[in-house]
Order: structure tokens, then sequence, then C-alpha cells
């Protein structure tokens, strides 16, 4: 080794010892007869001094070194002079007397600095992203990535679960999202399909008699990228047999608290986690993944106002529609533009307005206060719950609309008052998803998680009457306003995933072409089973306090899907293409 131990394990009680140490400049401060570097390497830094008097030559050759130079030191450690203490350091009580100095290697002025946390532009970062990776903030957040896999890994090996890969190169299925697909050289005109998830695999693993299978499963979806998508992201995959819907939830929730508490200091808001049904949280935050660190619950206003003044309502509810609101508590004061930016914010979810009404000591100030009762202004208020100096937001229109915008605003308003405390975790279950949803373009079901989902054992007979009240044995996991991750009970016998191929319009040719080997496994004993995937970077990026889960992985794509370091894609050469058969097509 070129180091005899690391520069951030240096302690108060290895003063005397003479050490080994490589790394990269930190800093470096000249102050003539004596220079100082901040080594560093990935445990962390330590102070170094380099004394004419100690060693010419070495302090000679420090003069020449700049920032992020790689070296090697050899010195002894020393405790600090009284007062010079550096509290903010782990190694801040000693510091290093070098008296060899070698250059392992010297550097180019970076693109930008490495010892601070100053604003970068992502282009820039990612284009030079091993420089980036070098910074505090990025060695931080993939070590904790690190030692989140790394805990997932030792809590389920303790529990009897395999961990056992699956193949990359799989066939094209429907699943969803667009497949990154791979052409056969020695197949001419076939294609290998890169996993969406390993979810047919991982079923026909609990055919084949595992029970309980888990794996760290890379997978790769052509779809629009934003900040929580990537083309290729990493999951915690999981299957059981012989469970239920509660029991997969319970395994996964122990995880999750024993999971927070080993690598986190943030605070788990309730537990057992809240379970909520999708109609549930569609009434009462308007989306399905709720931030439940904060109240602001959508109300409903319909039945009070349903033959009001206000034509506006009077017409929506007569026309099928709700008439909605949420109480944001101390935000009487906004000002108009604040109101007409928050009715912007509405706009852009489907609704035609928004009406406001200040509490204030004299009721209700509204601009179509003068059109309410005051027997309707205070059901409102009461409704409501609503104390002086609130804010109220009413949204008339049809109930999606409604639900949606609200849900938004009230999000909005959430992070604009200070209500996301994100020292808090909290987590919930969604759970009686839709099994089915209808796609108006195409005219035609579609699953809504995939068609390996399970219908509730009593909406079996909804597929032949009424498709769209079938609910699904589904159930997501939420933490502060996003989806960490999402499974269900499956489908394990044949009649059923036929019943289901059918009313999603896949013909008995087509189910066999594309998933007879699912269909073919079910007659061989196949036992009830489910599971769940977790999205980990979304989980680690939550954990480590990050916007966008590319500030939790070594090497993402932009939000375009390209690799500025490596600059791909890339075309490839006219020969590689005359094997695979492929000719590319101008626009």
């Amino acid at each position: 080794m070129l180091k005899s131990i690391n520069c951030g394990e240096l302690r108060k009680e290895h003063a005397g010892q003479r050490v080994t140490l490589a790394g990269w400049v930190h800093r470096r401060r000249d102050h003539g007869g004596l220079i100082f570097f901040d080594l560093r390497d990935r445990s962390g830094l330590v102070q170094v001094v380099f004394n004419a008097d100690v060693s010419e030559d070495a302090h000679r050759l420090a003069s020449d070194v700049r920032s992020e130079y790689v070296v090697q030191v050899r010195g002894r450690v020393s405790e600090r002079p009284a007062g010079l203490v550096n509290p903010n350091l782990a190694t801040g009580e000693i510091e290093v007397y070098a008296d060899e100095l070698t250059i392992l290697n010297p550097a180019r002025t970076t693109p930008f600095p490495i010892n601070e946390e100053s604003e970068v532009g992502e282009a820039v970062r990612l284009k030079y992203r091993y420089l980036d990776l070098r910074r505090r903030r990025m060695q931080r957040n993939l070590m904790l990535r690190h030692r989140i896999i790394s805990h997932i890994r030792a809590f389920l090996n303790e529990r009897d679960f395999i961990e056992i890969e699956t193949p990359i190169l799989l066939k094209s299925t429907p699943e969803g999202a667009r497949d990154f697909v791979v052409p056969s050289r020695i197949h001419p005109g076939k294609f290998y399909a890169l996993p969406q998830s390993p979810q047919q695999m991982k079923q026909l693993l609990m055919v084949a008699g595992f029970e309980r299978y888990y794996q760290i499963a890379r997978c790769f979806r052509d779809e629009d990228l934003r900040a929580d998508r990537q083309p290729e992201f990493t999951q915690l995959d999981l299957e059981m047999s012989f469970v239920e819907s509660e029991d997969v939830r319970a395994i996964i929730e122990a995880l999750m608290l024993s999971l927070f508490a080993a690598v986190s200091d943030k605070q788990v808001q309730t537990t057992p986690f809240p379970v909520l049904t999708y109609a549930e949280a569609m009434e009462r935050y308007g989306i399905d993944r709720p931030d439940l660190r904060f109240g602001m619950e959508i109300v409903d206003l319909t039945d009070l106002v349903a033959e009001s003044g206000f034509g506006v309502f009077a017409n929506v509810a007569a026309g099928g529609g709700r008439i909605k609101a949420i109480c944001a508590a101390g935000a009487g004061g906004y000002s108009r533009k604040q109101i007409d930016q928050l009715t912007e914010e509405a706009k852009a979810k489907g609704a035609k307005g928004l009406v406001w009404m200040k509490v204030e000591a004299e009721g209700l100030r509204s601009p179509i206060a003068k059109y309410l009762s005051e027997e309707e202004k205070n059901g409102i208020r009461e409704r409501c719950q609503a104390q002086m100096g609130d804010l109220i937001l009413i949204v008339a229109d049809q109930a999606e609309v409604a639900a949606a915008s609200l849900g938004h605003l009230r999000l909005v308003l959430g992070e604009q008052l200070g209500l996301m405390d994100p020292n808090v975790l909290a987590c919930a279950w969604i759970i009686d998803f839709p099994l089915l949803e209808w796609n108006e373009d195409e005219n035609r079901w579609e699953a809504v998680h995939h068609p390996f989902t399970s219908a509730r054992d009593e909406d079996w007979p909804l597929l032949d009457s009424d498709p769209g009240a079938a609910l699904a044995k589904a159930y997501d996991l939420v933490c502060n306003g996003t989806e960490i991750g999402g499974g269900s009970i499956r489908i394990h016998d044949q009649g059923h995933q036929s019943k289901i191929f059918a009313a999603l319009g896949i013909s008995p040719q087509q189910a066999q072409a594309q998933f007879g080997h699912m269909l073919e496994a079910f007659q061989y004993g196949a036992p009830p089973h489910g599971g769940i995937a977790l999205g980990l970077d979304r989980l680690i990026a939550i954990l480590a306090d990050e916007a966008s889960i590319r500030d939790v992985i070594a090497f993402p794509k932009t939000a375009s899907a390209t690799d500025l370091m490596l600059n791909s894609p890339s075309p490839i050469s006219p020969q590689q293409l005359a094997e695979l058969h492929i000719a590319v097509v101008e626009e």
C-alpha cells in the first residue's frame, strides 16, 4: 500500500507515530517558512505541515504543489498547539509534520472548485462527473447509498430471503413504458428488450419454489424524464409466496423503520404507517401520493352551496360537478398578486378559476361574499375549520379537476408556508387502486399497474359487467409526497390471467405469443404470491435531502437522456450496423 493509514482516521492517540498518507491536495496555504496542505482521501481531511527546518527538500517540493495534485506524504503525527485545534474537523486535534513528499500525479486546474460547495451548472457537473464525485456532497451521497443497500441486503438475508439475479436481455412484452431494445447479431431481425423490471422473472421464481426472493435490480424504461426518473434506475425487487397484501406490507414497513433508524436522523412521523384507500387519498389530498407532513386537507362544500346565489357554484353542482376547498392557515395576509399566482397554478391543472376567501374579524372577505348567505358563509368557515387570518381557496369543477387543482395548490402552499419539514418522514400505504383504466386515445382498457396484478377476490365478476369498478390487490408506499414503492398480489392461475388479458383486448393468440411462458408456468402448480419494488434512487434522494435522483446516482443521464461525459448515445460504425442487419433511415 502507498499509505499506512487513511487521512480521516488520524486522532490524538496517533500523536508521535510516523505515518504514510496518500490522497488529493484539498487546499494549500503558503506562509513562507511553513506550507500547509489539507490532504484528502475518501475518509476525510488531515492537515499536513511542511517546515523548511524539518525537511528543506519536502518544503521546496510542496511550494510547487497545487489543488488536486495526488501526493504521498510521510511524516510524524503531532498534537496541535493549544488554541489551534479545529473543532469542525474530525482530525482537528492533530496535524502531520511531513519530512517526505512525493508527487504521484499533478493536476490541471479543475473546471470548478472541488474544495467548496459552490453552485455549478448541471451540464458542467455531468460532463466532468468524475470531478463532481470528488466533492464532499457527492461522496456523502454515494456512501449513504452504499450503507442503505448494504442494510437492505443484511435485513432481508436475516429473514430467509434469497438474492437471485435475473437476465438483462429479455423478451419485449407490453408492460406500460417503452422498452429499450437490443438487436441480435446471431438472429437477424430479432431483438432482445432490456427489463423494465424483473416482474415476470420473479413470478417464475415463485413458481420455481424459492418462496422469498429479492434483488437489487437494474431496470430500463425508454420514457420522458424528470427529476425522479432516469432511463436506467435501481430498485429493490422482492417477491414472496403464500402471502396476502398485509404480509408484504409488514415486511417492507419493518425494513423501512429499521433502515431509517440505521442511516438517518430524520423522525418517522407515524407508526404503524397510515393506510389510505386510493379513493380516500384522492378525496382528501387530490393525489394518490399525498404528502402527510402537514394537513390542509381538501373538503367538499357542494351540499352547502349547491343552491347558492353565486351562479358558478349552482351551475357546477347542477351539472354533477363538485365545489371543493382547502384552508391555508395563516395565509390570510396573501396579496392579490400572490393569489393571482395561485390562480394560475390552479388553471395549470385544469381549473377554470379560483375563488378566495379571507377570514377577518368582520367575517369572510371575498369577491363573491355578496352572493352568499350568512348561513352559507358560516357553513363554509365551519366545514373548513377556518380561523382568523386564514385563507380559503375554492375550485368548482368536475370532481377530478377540483381534486387535482386543489391537490396541487396544497403542495404549493405547503412549500410556501414552510410546512414540509425536511427532518420528518411521513410514510403511508395507498391501497385498493382501480385495476383498469380507460385509454381514450386507443379506445381500450389498460392495466393501472401491470397485467399480472390480481383483482380483489370479490371484484373478478366486475370484469364482465363494469371493468372500471374493479379494484386491485395493489399497494403503493409513499413518503413525503413521493411514491417510493409499488406492488401487488399477483395472479397465479391461468384462468384469471386469461380473463385480464381479455379485458385488456389481448387475444388468446397474442397472449400466447407474448406471455405463453407465464400461462404455461401457471399450469404447473404456481403458488399464491405477491411482491413489491422500491425505487432506491428516490428513497436515497429523500434521505440525502436531494431534490433530484441524479444527485444520488454515480453516472446519471441528463433530462434529455444523454451522457455528457461519454457523449452518448452516439452513432456506431457502418460495419457494426451491417453485422446487426440494421439500416439507419435519415429523417
